[in-house]
């Protein structure tokens, strides 16, 4: 059975700092591309991040390039997502992902996670 479980999220005061992880498990880990994928209330979800199976590309949403840094480490199958300088616009469930690269930042993902919340107040 494929788990994703994610951890980190919580409430943040704006320019605060935050760090998701997410461990995999039932999958071969490092033959995946990962993402943080994103989802606003009542929004569409949106890839924020993505990183290849090597860890040697990654690729960002706009609004977060240089504030957020995806990694990952292949011998733990764990991939972090360090936020950094958060806004309020930045609150929303984080979902992790596993997939495949795909064309665009979008990715093609297969496997979730059960999301966790990221509040940034005001």
């Amino acid at each position: 059975q494929v788990q994703l479980r994610e951890s980190g999220g919580g409430v943040v005061q704006a320019g605060g700092s935050l760090r998701l992880s997410c461990t995999v498990s039932g999958l071969t880990f490092r033959i995946y591309a990962m993402a943080w994928v994103r989802q606003v209330a009542g929004g569409e979800r949106e890839t924020a991040a993505k990183i290849s199976w090597s860890g040697t590309r990654a690729e960002y949403l706009e609004p977060v390039k240089g504030r957020f840094t995806i990694s990952r480490d292949n011998d733990k199958n764990t991939v972090y997502f360090e936020m950094n300088n958060l806004k309020p616009e930045d609150t929303a469930v984080y979902y992790c992902a596993a997939g495949s690269w795909g064309s665009d930042l979008s990715g093609l993902w297969d496997y979730w996670g059960q999301g966790t919340q990221v509040t940034v107040s005001s």
